[in-house]
């Protein structure tokens, strides 16, 4: 159930950290367990019964024990080019809905910061509802509203297809950046008190969205461009604005955003697999099989803490984070799965970090950008401010689909 491979590293850095999280609130800023579930088992989940160790994926309730997680933001994900998005959008909150029911002994929902530090005092797991991708919205505010009634409090506006109202970084732009309807959505989830994520925006649509946003943003599972040039990751700039919103920056394990010569050997198979491709829509395609590139690099553990150590240095302790993103796939050497967070912060305190920097980390970070996010829709309705239009401007249209991985990063 633990890291096979990490097992000798339990020294005194990682007794400290076991003794950090005791303490600290773990919070991750994203899984996709809910997809892993839908393809496991159509969402069956007595079928698939996460009360036992799953080792042919990375998420399950013993190792989210074994990985001191005090809270998991668990995504409603979906493709952007899936059909009937805004039936899949309910059905994946539904199943994250359907896992706290089934699991109330173990799971709290999260629906308030409050609820955060009442699931650290109770030795829960707190589960927060995140949607990834706006494409189930359909062009309307009322679907995002509904949404939050159901207990969404973080919102990615897009995932690898750009939408009419908002452009992705791994697709051609549609939006310039951010449509009017789109600068009406960010705020509407600023009224709602709806955490607005940035991961998966394009650089130009995350720095409209940071100007229009009257709240904290966050990227939940990005990576710093500087050290792997992936284009989900983030270049300083907008890790700098993220940061002026007194936002958080989530470093994730996706093997690809953390190693360069790992997307660099994956970019140069898919130039050659796909030669009339732009770089955006190789980005979003489906990687090439390992027989086509031979033995691929791996990502480390070690690889990972060079990010989070970039974005510490770059805009200090109180705007960094964790965003695991596990997804039932390839895993960096060291975190494997959802047992690893022990393991990630006794290397970072063998680095020379303190406690103090570590549990802002850790979760401390989080909690004050969703506190920040509360008292700000408590303003807004307190002004009495008009509520946006609820259409936008254009209808969607449908296109057709890239060759996109179900669940691609």
């Amino acid at each position: 159930m633990g890291l096979a491979k990490d097992v000798g590293r339990k020294d005194a850095a990682y007794k400290r950290a076991v003794d950090m999280l005791k303490k600290t609130a773990m919070i991750d800023g994203h899984n996709d367990l809910p997809w892993v579930i839908r393809r496991a088992t159509n969402g069956d989940l007595a079928r698939f019964d996460l009360t036992k160790v799953h080792p042919e994926t990375d998420t399950d309730i013993p190792r989210l024990k074994a990985g001191m997680v005090t809270v998991q933001v668990l995504a409603a994900f979906l493709p952007s080019e899936i059909a009937n998005p805004a039936t899949v959008t309910l059905e994946q909150i539904d199943l994250v809905r359907r896992i706290e029911a089934r699991h109330s002994d173990v799971f709290l929902p999260i629906r308030r910061s409050t609820d955060i530090t009442a699931a650290k005092r109770k030795g829960k797991i707190g589960s927060l509802i995140s949607v990834e991708g706006t494409v189930g919205c359909e062009g309307s505010l009322a679907p995002i509203r509904m949404w939050h009634q159901l207990g969404v409090r973080l919102i990615t506006l897009c995932h690898n297809g750009s939408l009419p109202w908002v452009d992705s970084s791994t697709d051609r732009p549609k939006a310039g950046g951010l449509s009017p309807f789109g600068k009406e959505l960010v705020a509407e989830l600023n009224r709602l008190g709806i955490i607005i994520d940035l991961s998966h925006a394009s650089v130009e649509a995350a720095h409209a969205v940071i100007a229009a946003s009257s709240a904290p943003v966050v990227l939940s599972h990005s990576n710093a461009h500087a050290l792997c040039p992936h284009p989900r990751n983030a270049p300083d700039d907008l890790i700098k604005a993220v940061a002026a919103s007194d936002g958080v920056v989530m470093a994730t394990f996706v093997p690809s955003f953390i190693n360069p010569d790992l997307w660099s050997r994956i970019e140069k198979a898919k130039r050659a697999r796909w030669p009339g491709a732009t770089p955006a829509e190789r980005a979003a395609m489906q990687d090439p099989p390992e027989s086509e590139t031979g033995p691929l690099p791996l990502a480390t553990l070690a690889q990972y803490c060079d990010h989070v150590e970039y974005l510490l240095k770059l805009v200090g302790p109180d705007h960094v984070g964790i965003g695991g993103d596990f997804y039932g796939g390839e895993q960096p050497v060291g975190l494997e799965d959802a047992t690893v967070y022990p393991s990630l912060f006794a290397e970072l305190i063998r680095r020379g970090h303190g406690e103090q920097v570590l549990s802002r980390v850790a979760g401390a970070n989080f909690l004050r950008v969703m506190r920040k996010v509360e008292r700000n829709g408590r303003q807004i309705e307190k002004e009495a401010k008009p509520a946006p239009k609820t259409r936008a401007r254009r209808p969607v249209r449908r296109r057709a689909a890239l060759v996109v991985k179900s669940a691609s990063r």
